[in-house]
């Protein structure tokens, strides 16, 4: 028995919760990953998936394998990667979690380090908060990308501040009201603009509304137990408001697309909005009164040595360019034209 192997396959299980599914992403069959997790027990002696008709779950002892497993798992891998790299030039696996909303700074963040270091892998995975906290608590993570306030109460965790995100009303209304609307020039087009790049066109905006009144507006928001909703859910409290959303979703691409198919409004961070093709109907306005402020940060675990990789990543993390780079492509919006009424029309 490859015990290497069987540890690998029992981390896939963890993470698809299917076998299926499990053996697809280890590319060999069912019955060979059931076979080498049969023999990883008997070795043991003791059973670690609980099993009827399908996957249900760990048992306690298999809970104390397969953290051993991803202890395992993660020193061969820093091995294989210190033996394969070189001065400079590491080579290896980096697997990152970034919670959904920062996934497209998460996404460039991946594309700078293959530029940079191309004998690195990332391999990117959108995951909610607690989930980040978990991989990187039993080392199936190597660095996560996510709210800095919640990491800070965790002990054993290592941030590197990225940027600091706002708020915004994405909003389509049911019809135009002929008011020509003002052109919203993001912090990524006047980084463009200044390396004389070719600056796309602009979603329409309205000036900065209280989100007293974006509530009024038909809301989508992301499913409760997602940090993010927590954060908006606070706000609303604070105000005394009382939100009942007609929609909810764990997706932040079906909350863009239910807005884009309208008329429809959902709270989202800059990092999203920078991301939304304009659209006719399609506006965004910062919302302020409170000004909501979230800052952004990757995490890693203080409880093992870093890998080439990882040691790579966390020195693209700090760098002042890259710096640059997220906060451009994050954060504020600004109103490149001033409007006598923050008015949203109504749908």
């Amino acid at each position: 028995m490859n015990l290497i192997d069987a540890y690998r396959y029992l981390a896939a299980l963890e993470r698809h919760r299917h076998f299926g599914r499990a053996a697809d992403a280890c590319h060999i069959t069912q019955p060979a990953l059931s076979n080498a997790l049969r023999a990883l027990e008997s070795n043991l002696g003791v059973a670690i998936v609980r099993r009827s008709r399908q996957f249900e779950g760990f048992t306690p002892e298999g809970q104390e394998v397969l953290a051993v497993a991803h202890r395992i798992l993660r020193e061969q891998e820093t091995l294989v990667q210190d033996l394969a790299s070189s001065a400079g030039q590491p080579r290896g696996r980096l697997v990152i979690g970034t919670v959904p909303t920062a996934l497209p700074i998460a996404a460039r963040f991946a594309a700078w380090l293959v530029r940079h270091h191309p004998g690195i892998a990332p391999q990117l995975r959108s995951m909610a908060s607690q989930d980040i906290e978990s991989g990187l608590e039993d080392l199936s993570l190597d660095i996560g990308l996510g709210f800095a306030e919640r990491a800070q109460a965790r002990a054993g965790v290592q941030l590197t501040p990225q940027y600091e995100e706002h708020h915004h009303l994405l909003w389509r209304s049911a019809e135009e009201t002929g008011q020509e609307p003002a052109a919203v020039v993001s912090a990524s087009e006047r980084h463009a603009a200044s390396a004389g790049l070719a600056i796309p066109v602009a979603l329409a905006v309205g000036p900065s509304i209280p989100w007293a009144q974006a509530v009024e507006r038909p809301l989508c928001l992301l499913t409760p137990e997602m940090h993010h909703r927590a954060l908006l859910e606070r706000v609303f409290a604070g105000l005394g408001l009382q939100v009942r959303p007609v929609l909810e979703t764990d997706s932040v691409l079906a909350l863009v697309v239910a807005v884009q198919a309208g008329p429809l409004a959902a709270v989202m961070p800059g990092a999203l909005v920078a991301t939304v093709a304009p659209a006719p109907g399609l506006h965004v306005s910062p919302l302020t009164q409170p000004d909501l402020r979230t800052p952004i940060a990757f995490m890693t675990s203080a409880r093992v040595r870093p890998s080439r990789a990882l040691e790579a990543a966390l020195a693209l993390a700090g760098r002042a360019d890259w710096l640059q780079h997220a906060r451009a492509f994050s954060g504020a919006l600004a109103v490149s034209r001033p409007s006598a009424s923050a008015h949203i029309p109504s749908a």
